[in-house]
């Protein structure tokens, strides 16, 4: 009889956890606890006046229509009539344009001009699997497979490259902070125990293989880095509480609660299946499924905001929402998770805009794509190509940006893209990062007015 281990193939387990069997893989780098990051910082911060980028990733694929809504015009009614917003529901950006109804905080940001959106964007020949559009966006490698993020090239070019000049919140290193001499860092804000099962899976895919390619080996390494932090973390809570159960107690019998109730790891957004649940077809419908994402985004912002008040040195902040692949049954899920966004968001900007550190952070969002223009059966949407990318922050210069993909000329029932995705990184690295744009984009130079 087959075991569970043989029968959860290593491609399916990568497939699960939000990484595709080629070139989307998890980077080897180094793990690190909220303490540690803590305590990078001199008090100084990061370079003193230096810029800070915190990049929100909205993991499944935000249907950009139902978000920034072109309310008024008759096409999108007649695309999705039960899921359109009508004009008296949306909040009114201009343009004939408005903002789902659940995002109040951006809103009141773009009043205050310090909500920039960028319409349009996407990359050349979209690309409607989670797992290559990802790839892409993490690479900025539209046109062929990458084995290093944009970030993490970014990393590659400091001249003292440090782990911690990059973090991302959460279990795992995304492929944007995997760089070819050193990577970013993974930040755990909490622990929540690995079940034994998914600890054997792990240990058994972990081991070296000789068929497979060296990245994907070089990622399947990690899930036994991940088993023996897992380890690490648990001899180190038994010590503290001194009677065996550890975080486990603390926890909730390891849910791994945050401060917003909703553990890392703990699945309720992520769309992630235990190794008993059958191997599904990344298409199949679903409500609220995501490719990936962390739960928590509050816990994740608050300690970017602590990291910030303690003089990190860090730069970048990789934080994440999932949920975003709805299929079925989209407009609650989808306004539910916007209305998330936007609660967190807002009350993280609305603490650090207070603060000197808080003043340089530009706050970036986005998704691997959006979605089709019209519903489907299931009062969802299927994947689609462009969507709206937000920037916030204080430094942020407020309106649109790009044009507005017209309903009326569409791409095989998709958006058209107006606004290159290497325009947003091309402008984030020369006025946040300090960086030469066409170093790391190669030869990407284009940049947009937002700061």
């Amino acid at each position: 009889m087959r075991t569970t281990v043989d029968t959860w193939t290593r491609r399916r387990f990568l497939k699960a956890s939000g990484v595709s069997a080629a070139g989307v893989l998890l980077a080897g780098g180094a793990a690190y606890s909220a303490s540690e990051l803590l305590a990078s910082g001199d008090g100084e911060g990061a370079g003193g006046e230096a810029g800070v980028l915190v990049l929100v990733t909205l993991y499944g694929g935000n249907d950009g229509l139902n978000t920034v809504v072109p309310a008024a015009d008759p096409h999108y009614r007649d695309a999705r009539p039960d899921l359109a917003y009508g004009e008296d529901e949306v909040l009114p950006l201009g343009e004939e344009l408005g903002l789902n109804p659940g995002m109040k905080g951006f809103h009141g940001l773009w009043k205050e001009k310090r909500l920039a959106v960028v319409r349009g964007v996407s990359y050349p020949k979209p690309d409607h699997s989670h797992f290559r559009s990802m790839a892409i966006w993490q690479t900025a490698s539209p046109e062929s497979p990458a084995p290093t993020g944009w970030l993490g090239r970014w990393l590659d070019a400091q001249s003292k490259p440090d782990p911690l000049t990059a973090v991302s919140l959460g279990a795992t290193l995304p492929p944007v902070l995997a760089g070819e001499k050193v990577s970013g860092a993974a930040v755990s804000l909490g622990r929540a125990p690995l079940p034994d099962a998914w600890q054997t899976v792990c240990t058994h895919l972990a081991a070296e293989q000789a068929e497979v390619h060296p990245l994907q080996q070089r990622a399947a390494a990690t899930l036994g880095d991940l088993v023996r932090v897992d380890d690490t973390f648990a001899a180190g809570e038994k010590m503290e509480s001194g009677d065996g159960r550890g975080g486990e107690e603390k926890n909730g019998k390891g849910k791994g609660k945050g401060e917003d109730g909703a553990g890392e790891g703990s699945g309720e957004e992520d769309g992630r299946q235990s190794p008993e649940e059958e191997d599904e077809d990344e298409d199949k419908p679903a409500e609220g499924a995501s490719a990936g994402g962390q739960s928590g985004l509050a816990a994740q912002l608050g300690l970017v905001e602590r990291a910030l008040a303690s003089g990190a040195r860090t730069r970048v902040y990789c934080v994440s929402l999932g949920g975003f692949d709805t299929h079925a049954n989209e407009k609650g899920t989808q306004s539910r998770l916007l209305a998330r966004l936007d609660q967190d968001l807002s009350a993280f900007l609305g603490r650090i805009r207070r603060t000197e550190a808080g003043k340089r952070v530009v706050v970036a969002v986005h998704s691997e794509f959006g979605r089709r223009v019209g519903a489907n059966a299931g009062q969802g949407t299927d994947h689609g190509t462009a969507g709206p990318v937000f920037l916030l922050g204080e430094p942020v210069r407020g309106g649109f940006y790009g044009d507005q993909p017209s309903l009326a000329k569409l791409v095989d029932g998709d958006l058209s893209t107006t606004t290159d995705f290497r325009d947003v990184y091309a402008t984030l690295l020369d006025r946040v990062l300090d960086t030469e744009p066409g170093q790391i984009l190669d030869g990407h130079e284009k940049t947009l007015a937002f700061l």
